[in-house]
């Protein structure tokens, strides 16, 4: 953080040239500098008045622990508080996990069987030199599996060669997880052959996963730095066997008896899920903007807005090889929920966001299963003019818990957006996604591309547009495909409600 000497400190408050700013070049430390203006809110200094800004010279900053931003650090709107950069301040961590496929050498291979009472995976033999490599490398070992809409990450217990089939078991808590729910799990013999998998090793361990936490803080702008390099953990100690989205169930089963339930009679998987992790997290707060900064090169989530959050604006923003969901935002009724109940207090919690103008290329790279935007209970929100390539499963995705109740999601808009070369990886898909009940809601001109013929998709589910469970309460219409209108023929559907209004 650049100090003045002391005649110019004694006569700071005087000087509005430099009042409220607080410059950190490379090398010193931006918890300091915001420790810094934190005092000043405390203490009511001057320089409060207007406004407080840290402004971050060119330069890499490394983090080895995030930078918490506190309800002490908020502002007003009066006088908020800005943290920025020059153009090349870096603020970065680790580079993020490598992996060695080691089984195929490319691509993937079909699966042989999937036994859920034994919990085992069953494979074709490797030959021998491949065999020898993936025992030498047991200690790292991972399987991960197709899963339709979602992948499996295994850590592999053990390798047990019976002639020309290998049967795999694996670690918990991922063995539990992945036999004991049943949706998704790998397909054997369905309407485009069996899942499939890979083997790899991965060579580096924990590193620093987040960046930034703003948690219980108003009138807070971050703007113009970029964000870089952070891993992500779970798999390391967990595997990570998912619902959708990228969340990762902590516990699940089938009902065995009764099946059903009050609010949905077909109902027979229970899930609890986790939020994954993200480089710069917002919760909690108000007025709290992402602005013209870029995300590049994480390994989970990049941006997440969760907890109780409103008047916020993401915009202008690049995301680049992200490895989870590049913006995340609303509640997906984490654990201790289930998630399959139709709550009706968790919509309020997220609302009147304003996304726009983002650029999202490459995201999922590491979880195939997560999203480019993906909302979950949310009311009010407007995601609109945002360019979306690159993703190996759904583009633009809003709603969660499969119901046709009204819950308080209602009012969001989808408007104006471009998303294409979606669903590269995984099926069950969408450019646009829905799900559940969100009356006053649009789907309005957005040009939405035709979806990647998915190498090891296991059905034919992906469309431009798709309402998947229970969605209901938009208007759809004005949407292309850059060449010619959407038309119903365009549109996948589960199970849609009565009042969807669909104009061609």
């Amino acid at each position: 953080m650049r100090r003045l000497p002391a005649l110019f400190a004694l006569l700071l408050p005087a000087l509005t040239a430099f009042a409220g700013e607080i410059v950190v070049s490379e090398g010193e430390s931006i918890h300091h500098a915001l420790r810094q203006a934190r005092e000043w809110r405390r203490t009511g200094d001057p320089r409060c008045e207007g406004g407080i800004t840290i402004t971050l010279r060119a330069g890499r900053y490394y983090m080895e622990e995030p930078l918490f931003v506190r309800p002490e650090d908020s502002g007003t709107a009066a006088s908020p508080t800005v943290i920025q950069g020059e153009t090349g301040a870096i603020v970065c961590g680790d580079p993020r996990q490598q992996h060695t496929q080691l089984w195929p050498a490319k691509g993937m291979e079909r699966l042989l069987g999937f036994d859920t009472a034994n919990r085992t995976i069953t494979i074709a033999t490797p030959p021998p030199a491949q065999l020898s490599m993936l025992n030498s490398q047991r200690a790292t070992l991972e399987m991960v599996v197709h899963q339709r809409w979602a992948i499996a990450i295994l850590r592999v217990k053990e390798l047990r060669v019976e002639g020309d089939h290998t049967v795999v078991t694996f670690k918990e808590p991922e063995s539990r997880l992945e036999f004991e729910h049943p949706w998704p799990q790998p397909v054997i013999d369905g309407e485009r052959g069996c899942s499939s998998f890979l083997l790899r090793t991965t060579e580096q361990r924990d590193g620093i996963e987040q960046l930034v936490t703003v948690s219980g803080a108003a009138y807070v702008t971050i703007q113009n730095l970029t964000f870089e390099h952070t891993c992500w953990n779970r798999p390391l100690h967990k595997g990570h066997v998912t619902l959708q989205g990228g969340f990762a169930l902590v516990d699940a089963y089938k009902l065995t008896e009764n099946e059903g339930l009050p609010w949905d009679t077909g109902l027979e998987n229970q899930a609890w899920v986790e939020r994954p992790v993200s480089a710069v997290s917002i919760s909690d707060a108000h007025h709290v903007d992402v602005i013209g900064c870029t995300f590049r090169h994480l390994g989970a989530t990049a941006l997440d807005y969760n907890g109780i959050t409103s008047e916020c604006t993401i915009s202008g923003n690049r995301f680049e090889d992200i490895g989870g969901t590049a913006i995340l935002a609303g509640s997906f009724a984490e654990s201790p929920r289930e998630v399959h109940r139709p709550y009706g207090d968790l919509a309020p919690r997220c609302q009147r966001l304003y996304i726009a103008d983002n650029t999202i290329s490459e995201a999922a790279t590491e979880d195939w299963g997560a999203v480019a935007i993906g909302c979950g209970y949310v009311r009010d929100v407007t995601i609109a003019h945002n360019d979306v390539r690159g993703v190996n499963y759904s583009g633009i995705c809003i709603g969660w818990g499969w119901t046709p109740l009204y819950t308080g999601m209602e009012n969001n808009h989808i408007v104006g957006n471009r998303v294409s070369d979606f669903a590269r990886q995984l099926y069950d898909a969408g450019g646009i996604y829905t799900l559940s009940n969100q009356p006053g809601s649009s789907i309005r001109d957005n040009i939405i591309g035709a979806p990647a013929n998915a190498p090891y998709a296991t059905n034919d589910r992906a469309f431009r547009i798709y309402l998947d469970a229970r969605t209901d309460g938009f208007t759809i219409e004005g949407n292309t495909t850059g060449e010619r209108s959407i038309t119903r023929s365009d549109i996948g559907d589960n199970h849609p409600g009565p009042n969807l209004i669909v104009e061609e």
